[in-house]
């Protein structure tokens, strides 16, 4: 049997612009999201993603409670993902061209504000709302329930 992938994704906002990466080696697709990625037995969602954090952008954060569960999955396959996202705040280190992924897997990340990430591709559907919107006014977590991956 095969169990959903379980990954954590932080919403960093900085002066109103929220941090994206690109989690596409190589470049073989320009759709954006928050940083993070899967997480590992043993350790909290948040360390996980200080972590993730960490290696994907060089930053250390601090972490609040959660404000968003999205699913996504293969309608064609068997690719199930369960991503918690949590609203965190840079504690340490700043973004820099130098830093590299040790994994590889992000090659690229940006701050952009809402109009910037609205004419980008990104995922999932609701991370305008979730970084500057209806979330935030509303202090609560918002559920997106199985969204198509798109590739």
């Amino acid at each position: 049997m095969t169990f959903p992938r379980l990954a954590v994704r932080a919403i960093i906002l900085h002066q109103e612009r929220l941090l994206i990466v690109n989690a596409w080696p190589d470049g073989k697709s320009d759709l954006w999201c928050a940083p993070g990625g899967g997480v590992e037995r043993g350790a909290s969602l948040p360390d996980n993603l200080r972590r993730e954090v960490f290696e994907e952008c060089g930053l250390q954060i601090a972490v609040a409670a959660p404000c968003l569960i999205n699913e996504f999955h293969d309608p064609e396959g068997s690719f199930h993902q369960v991503d918690i996202y949590f609203p965190a705040t840079i504690t340490a280190g700043q973004i820099s061209p130098e830093w590299h992924d040790p994994a590889g897997v992000v090659t690229a990340r940006r701050w952009v504000c809402e109009t910037e990430l609205r004419q980008l591709r990104y995922k999932p559907d609701t991370l305008p709302d979730v970084a500057w919107g209806r979330a935030a006014l509303e202090g609560g977590a918002l559920y997106d329930a199985l969204e198509p991956i798109i590739r």
